[in-house]
């Protein structure tokens, strides 16, 4: 009877230890952090999502080896993450959820400056930059009572410049300059350099942002590391060659930031404001061509929204969820891993499913009134352009009026075979909605002279007597 006690007692002490697991020390915990954060960073900013993926994937079964939820929680994040930069936003709220369920049980406040941190970074994806600032509170908040470590130090510089980013948005220039300092001073790498150089070209300082655009270059060249650091380098040079109209200048740095892009398959969301900077250069540059080969390369990427890499990315989690079924863990105080992705797999299929036809929906429209917008505004543009070469009185606006309006001298000769180009070239100031004083101005002729031309026009074209003629040569294609 005692023996069977004993055994008892034992088995007892033997659940009691398989349920509990090993208790780690906090240095192990703490090494984990920072080798997972400092890893996933690599893998994110030089080797890819893939590789980010499958390096979260092994640590999430590490942490569960170890029995430390909040190791599990850190790599949901860095999931959530991954999702954020190749913009599907759906999933990476999931993931975020998920993290927070063991983040906020975490003792560890840099555990939630980190998580905060991001979080924020997710609304401005979104666009929604108070809510981003809202979490970027939070974050520092958290990071004020973090004691201080190797992972701290690396954290915080990203804080400031992250915060830097949504005042500098909201408009908050002299603050948003004292946080991208602040975070300079604590880092002083290429990426602190450029984005210091960034600001100082929208408040129109381009001197003030060579001095930093240089530091980051000298970084850069010592490194010897195309990353997506080094790419907001590049396209942070692009920007400043940009503003001082060294077009060639401007065009290789734009076409190095892509390259690193689409080499090292990083931040792949970047990707389309590449294709953006380069088709407005090149309509600045009057390469029509060009410019619209690559506004076509922002429409298809910007509609993929990063297709290929998604799929590759359900693939790998699918087969992560498929193995992780298979073992069991009844520790009553916590779901286990598989049955925690099962459960929300299944939960959230449908409704996800659904949520995602939306998104594409809502995305296409948006990319459409984006394309749109950006047709526009370089219509508006060239638009411009002629006027000024009128003003001038320089012959060559008709050619140029021709290359916005290529069909409009064919639909005026349909209506009239006759029509002669001094009269084609007055219907052209017509359609520009100049003004008779200003034409009379521009031409150096009498402004009666104007108003009788105007009437001959009328009646060469047939326009009815209650029809405006600036609202005719509106609606003339």
């Amino acid at each position: 009877m005692k023996n069977i006690k004993i055994y008892t007692l034992c088995i007892g002490l033997l659940l009691v230890l398989v349920s509990c697991g090993k208790n780690i020390s906090e240095r192990e915990k703490e090494s984990f952090d920072t080798d997972l954060v400092f890893a996933n960073h690599t893998y994110m900013s030089t080797w890819g999502y893939e590789s980010a993926m499958r390096l979260n994937i092994e640590y999430l079964k590490k942490a569960e080896k170890m029995n430390y939820p909040e190791g599990k929680g850190i790599c949901y994040h860095n999931i959530a993450c991954i999702n954020v930069t190749i913009g599907d936003y759906e999933k990476a709220n999931f993931f975020f959820n998920k993290a927070r369920e063991y983040i906020d049980i975490s003792k560890n406040s840099l555990h939630k400056a980190l998580f905060y941190h991001n979080y924020s970074r997710y609304y401005k994806f979104l666009n929604l930059t108070d809510k981003a600032i809202e979490y970027s509170n939070t974050a520092f908040y958290y990071m004020n009572k973090a004691k201080k470590s190797k992972l701290k130090d690396r954290i915080l510089p990203r804080m400031y410049l992250n915060r830097g980013t949504y005042f500098m948005e909201k408009g908050w220039l002299g603050t948003s300059l004292k946080i991208f300092l602040k975070a300079n001073e604590l880092e002083n790498s290429k990426l602190t350099n450029s984005m210091l150089a960034k600001y100082y070209l929208s408040v129109h300082q381009p001197d003030i942002a060579e001095t930093y655009l240089v530091k980051a270059n000298e970084k850069m060249l010592s490194d010897k590391t195309d990353d997506v650091e080094s790419f907001y380098v590049y396209s942070t040079m692009g920007e400043y060659y940009n503003t001082l109209n060294r077009n060639e200048d401007a065009e290789k740095a734009f076409k190095k930031a892509l390259f690193i892009l689409e080499t090292q398959g990083v931040y792949s969301v970047f990707k389309g404001r590449c294709y953006k900077s380069l088709a407005e250069l090149y309509k600045k540059m009057h390469d029509k061509d060009r410019a619209y080969y690559y506004l076509k390369k922002y429409t298809e990427e910007e509609g993929k929204s990063g297709s290929a890499q998604l799929t590759t990315l359900n693939k790998m989690m699918d087969d992560f969820m498929t193995e992780t079924k298979k073992e069991s863990d009844w520790n009553r105080s916590k779901l286990p891993l598989a049955i925690a992705l099962a459960i929300g797999a299944i939960t959230a299929s449908g409704v996800y499913v659904r949520k995602i036809i939306n998104t594409l929906r809502l995305k296409k429209r948006n990319l459409k009134k984006e394309t749109d917008d950006l047709k526009k505004h370089m219509h508006t543009k060239q638009f411009q352009e002629v006027r000024e070469l009128v003003k001038r009185n320089d012959s060559s606006f008709l050619l140029k009026f021709k290359e916005l309006y290529p069909d409009f001298a064919g639909a005026l000769l349909k209506i009239n075979p006759d029509l002669e180009n001094s009269e084609l070239a007055f219907c052209a100031m017509l359609k520009l909605r100049l003004s008779s004083k200003e034409i009379a101005d521009y031409t150096f002729v009498q402004h009666k002279s104007v108003q009788q031309k105007k009437y001959r026009i009328r009646k060469r074209l047939n326009i009815p007597a209650e029809e405006d003629t600036y609202d005719f040569f509106d609606h003339l294609q």
